[in-house]
């Protein structure tokens, strides 16, 4: 017999799991009195059913839309069963949609692509031209069509379904898989969705508008919320390069746009002449009005934006992507406030000269402070949300409330071992350093047999202990390239497994690190030194935001960050409370007290001298 409490909150499963009644209690009291909730919760605990369940509850009783928020593919797909057991569970009946970018759900072929900003204005056309049939074959005059509602109906009754499946019934059918979607959206209380819907106040306003939505009767749960700061400071920042600018006037000459060629060839000669004074792989700082002055030269702002909006418009007429608009975009962004942002110009040799204007957004609160303000609920959640003072500081989340869980999992499962043997310092980064660094991960690794894993700071570090390292290493290599698609991805990993005695080499910030889930396959994890941020402009200016407004810049503009992807890193290694292995932090300032107190309390280290004889002891006691 279920419990009364979990019937209530509509708890998919009879029991819960430790500590997730108390986090099922802690969402629901903060959905309930409308407050916010920034919550590290490591994997295992089940948070997405602790937190849907309550929140659902509340949301169906008093008439509110649940957005669950997140990033990956996998997490959506999590959600959406999650749903499922909830909706059969407790005989409920709601429709709850999966919608991801709209430019992957398009029917029309070739446009996955093409960046958003172009996208938008291509679709807009299409539509107002009446060019595509899956829009028209959709709606005809603003209204459903037959066929459209046949769909509907169909999808409701299968409903809650993964995006994936909604995309390809409608394509198969020649209708808009995001006009359905958003249609079904409108009368659904649970929302599974990118953070961009949410955090992007113009893809924000656009979809409550087409759904009926209103930030205020909304309930935010931000999954892996680890990443949302990031993700907003890399929406909110701009760039505008001289390969940008050279696509951009062969664009315009070639579609007949000459008076905006040479205004472009000017802009390119203004980004020439003020970094004539950088070094190549050199920065500086802009002001805002320094290169405004130098646009005014060329023509009054307002009339050289116009001119570039309206040869974008006209080009994305005849093709789908416009060099042009990117930069009538970043002219746009390039007048936006200074609190809070960074404009940097760099010079590189990168096939030749490279130069780059950046508008760096620093402060993420920007975006989400409207958000915070106005929602019924925000609840931010991850496994890696430490120390969680960090988040709502610098995601804004002043006055809410905090709650850290610790690991469920087995502590004697797992061995952490500090080996102070190594660095990968940027002042001590040498070729005998990198040797030394892939002596010691091949002798660990031949110690451990089974699967592993080792995280290096980046692609180059990791390309210059490999070439000491695939020849002392007795385990089959796979390594992780940096721009693997989601199939190259998985073949990798179904390859890996096949094996009893491999190992990934991969990048702390890449795909690997989070998001991938082999429970009973890895034995061990290395994270060789540390993934700090280069000390550029742009770090050094984040260091100076945060010391000016909480007085911790060194902390959450350079230390703390790349704590967050050690653990992330780490957390690869158990994944069930099944699994057994060893977590090696391959760097001496590991043991040094101010980067130790950086991990969660449930992390206890051993800092090793004899490693050889710690993992036979571990692996001995069973």
């Amino acid at each position: 017999m279920k419990d009364k409490f979990l019937k209530e909150v509509f708890f998919p499963y009879d029991s819960t799991r430790k500590t997730q009644e108390d986090m099922i209690k802690s969402v629901k009291e903060v959905v309930e009195s409308g407050k916010n909730l920034v919550m590290h919760a490591p994997t295992g605990i089940g948070k997405t059913a602790a937190s849907l369940s309550p929140a659902l509850a509340y949301a169906i009783k008093k008439n509110l839309t649940v957005f669950f928020l997140t990033a990956r593919q996998t997490q959506h797909q999590i959600a959406i069963e999650t749903l499922k057991k909830i909706k059969e569970a407790h005989n409920l009946r709601f429709t709850a949609i999966d919608i991801i970018g709209k430019r992957y759900m398009c029917g029309l072929e070739d446009v996955e692509s093409l960046y958003a900003f172009d996208f938008i204005e291509f679709c807009r056309s299409q539509r107002e031209d009446d060019k595509c049939e899956f829009y028209t074959n959709t709606k005809e005059k603003g209204k459903k069509t037959l066929k459209a509602r046949k769909i509907i109906e169909d999808l409701e009754k299968q409903s809650p379904c993964h995006s994936e499946a909604i995309t390809k019934i409608c394509r198969n059918e020649k209708l808009c898989p995001y006009e359905i979607a958003t249609i079904m959206a409108a009368k659904a209380p649970v929302i599974i969705a990118d953070y961009n819907y949410i955090f992007n106040k113009n893809i924000r306003k656009a979809f409550f508008k087409r759904t009926n939505k209103e930030l205020e009767k909304s309930i935010i749960i931000v999954d892996e919320a680890h990443n949302l700061g990031e993700r907003i400071r890399n929406l909110l920042s701009k760039k505008l390069s001289n390969r940008m600018l050279e696509g951009a006037i062969k664009e315009a000459y070639k579609f007949g746009h000459e008076d905006a060629a040479e205004s472009l060839t000017k802009i390119k000669t203004v980004l020439e002449e003020i970094s004539k004074n950088l070094e190549f792989f050199q920065e500086k700082i802009v002001k805002k009005d320094e290169f405004m002055e130098r646009l005014k030269e060329i023509k009054e702002f307002e009339v050289l934006h116009t001119e570039l909006e309206f040869a974008a418009e006209d080009i994305r007429e005849k093709k789908k992507r416009s060099f042009i608009g990117w930069v009538a975009s970043f002219l746009e962004n390039w007048i936006g406030p200074d609190e809070g942002f960074a404009r940097i110009l760099s010079k590189k040799q990168d096939k030749g000269l490279f130069l780059e204007l950046s508008y760096k957004c620093l402060d993420p609160g920007l975006a989400t402070d409207d958000v915070l303000q106005n929602a019924h609920s925000v609840i931010c959640m991850s496994g890696t949300l430490t120390p969680t003072e960090m988040y709502r500081d610098t995601l804004g989340f002043s006055g809410c409330s905090e709650k850290e869980y610790e690991s469920i999992f087995p502590e004697e499962n797992r061995l952490n071992l500090i080996v102070p043997k190594t660095t990968t310092k940027f002042a001590q980064r040498s070729p005998e350093q990198y040797k030394k660094i892939a002596v010691i991960s091949a002798d660990l690794l031949n110690l451990i047999k089974g699967n592993s894993i080792i995280f290096f700071p980046s692609y180059q570090i990791r390309d210059d202990v490999y070439k000491y390292f695939f020849d002392k290493c007795d385990k089959t290599c796979f390594l992780e390239e940096s721009k693997m698609t989601k199939e190259q991805r998985y073949e990798m990993i179904e390859n890996f497994k096949k094996y009893k005695n491999a190992v990934i080499l991969a990048v702390a910030s890449g795909s690997f690190s989070q998001g991938v889930d082999m429970p009973g396959i890895l034995k061990s994890v290395i994270v060789v030194g540390l993934p700090l941020e280069r000390p550029n402009l742009e770090t050094r200016e984040l260091i100076n935001y945060y010391d000016k407004k909480f007085n911790k810049g060194w902390d959450y503009g350079y230390v703390l960050p790349a704590i967050t992807k050690v653990i992330q890193a780490a957390g690869r290694c158990i994944r069930s409370e099944k699994d057994r292995g060893i977590i090696i932090f391959l760097d001496e300032r590991y043991a040094w007290p101010s980067y130790r107190r950086c991990f969660p309390n449930d992390i206890k280290m051993k800092i090793s001298s004899d490693y050889g004889e710690d993992i036979k002891e571990f692996f001995g006691n069973k």
